[in-house]
């Protein structure tokens, strides 16, 4: 017997336009185990779709854990049909989102995909439709209360950015107010993010995970100018976090030194772990193993033979990103990683698909900041500033 049932919804109010989207899981018997609904800014009805479907699979997810069988039915033909493999994906614009619900649905044992008539869907189409009418007045909608009941988070007030849904926190976003890290505050924690310096490995641009060269003489004077910075403007770091590894924890010292604070350091946000293509360039990835390398550039569940997929990765920097918001909220910490764990912090503010890391450049020794709020949206605020290379 299927354990549940995921109905899932999107519309776009202009198509593109105001868009938002709504999904409910029931048991087998109609009863409503979870909904969430969201507006997602300005989007097409394909992406808010997409997006109701995301948020679906993530409850299911939540509520069953990996294996669980669900049976997904929507109104939206296209997705239906891409999702069980019968259509291609012709936009390129829709195949983040459905690499993102395939990875989400491969954790699930679906035993369905059906299309049904939009009359059939009325309640995931109801949410939707309260998700935009609730942002169409400053609102933002909630689970089980009325709509238009609660004025829009502080941090939102405060600034003018186009709220995209997170599929990873649509449920969160949906059932819980804010971020669920504290109680509200117009104090935002700010994560201060710099990549480490020079090492052999990147002068030769070959994949660097867990292995672990030190810094060039380049990459030290690249510390020492990021530390000199810090120290003239007016960041007032409280905290300094680093990867365990040793490039990242060196980048760490030279600040703390003139900081003259402690490097904590954080297992969580060391690089991703890369396997048997540790210390090869790209084209030698691509020679020697060209069908793992486009699965694994395809798929983030997908990891590098013997390594650790993307996926993987991304919920070791949430954990890590959580307790350090969590553990000093309203201060400003200086976490010291690599460039995968800073793109994920930085895709996952930004509530941008997995595909997003490839749409990132990261220099060495580089600052990006985002600031959290815990009754609002976390928002970047820099990124890859290197002033202090120049």
């Amino acid at each position: 017997m299927t354990s549940y049932v995921i109905e899932a919804d999107g519309g776009s109010r202009g198509n593109p336009g105001p868009a938002g989207y709504g999904a409910v899981v029931m048991s087998p018997d109609g009863e409503v185990l979870a909904e969430a609904a969201e507006a997602i800014g300005v989007a097409t009805n394909n992406v808010a779709e997409y997006r109701g479907l995301i948020a679906g699979l993530t409850a299911v997810l939540r509520l069953g854990g990996d294996g669980a069988s669900v049976a997904v039915r929507m109104d939206s033909k296209l997705v239906v049909e891409q999702m069980a493999g019968r259509w291609k994906i012709k936009n390129e614009g829709l195949r983040p989102l459905a690499l993102e619900a395939g990875a989400l649905a491969r954790r699930l044992r679906v035993t369905e995909w059906t299309w049904i008539p939009r009359e059939r869907n009325k309640h995931a189409d109801r949410l939707a439709n309260e998700a935009m009418d609730a942002a169409a007045k400053g609102l933002t909608w909630k689970a089980g209360e009325a709509p238009f009941d609660r004025p829009a988070p502080a941090a939102a007030q405060q600034t003018d950015l186009l709220e995209v849904s997170s599929p990873s926190a649509s449920l969160a976003t949906a059932q819980s107010k804010g971020t669920g890290w504290g109680p509200p505050s117009r104090t935002a924690t700010s994560l201060l993010l710099l990549r480490h310096g020079e090492t052999a490995m990147s002068v030769e641009r070959r994949f660097s995970g867990i292995g672990d060269p030190p810094l060039t003489a380049k990459g030290l004077a690249q510390a020492e100018a990021v530390a000199q910075r810090l120290s003239r403007e007016p960041y007032k770091l409280d905290v300094i976090v680093s990867s365990p590894l040793e490039r990242a924890r060196a980048t760490a010292g030279a600040v703390a030194r003139l900081a003259g604070l402690d490097v904590e350091v954080d297992e969580g946000l060391r690089e991703t772990d890369f396997g048997a293509w540790e210390g090869h360039t790209f084209t030698e990835i691509q020679r020697r193993w060209p069908g793992e390398l486009a699965a694994w550039l395809d798929d983030p569940a997908v990891a590098p033979p013997e390594g650790e997929s993307f996926e993987s990765t991304a919920r070791r920097v949430q954990e890590s990103r959580d307790r350090l918001v969590e553990q000093y909220t309203g201060r400003t910490v200086l976490v010291v990683s690599h460039v995968t764990p800073i793109k994920t912090l930085l895709r996952l503010a930004l509530m941008a698909p997995p595909a997003a890391l490839y749409r990132m450049h990261l220099d060495l020794a580089c600052l990006s900041l985002i600031d959290y709020f815990t009754d609002g949206p976390s928002v970047v605020k820099s990124f890859n500033d290197t002033g202090h290379l120049r």
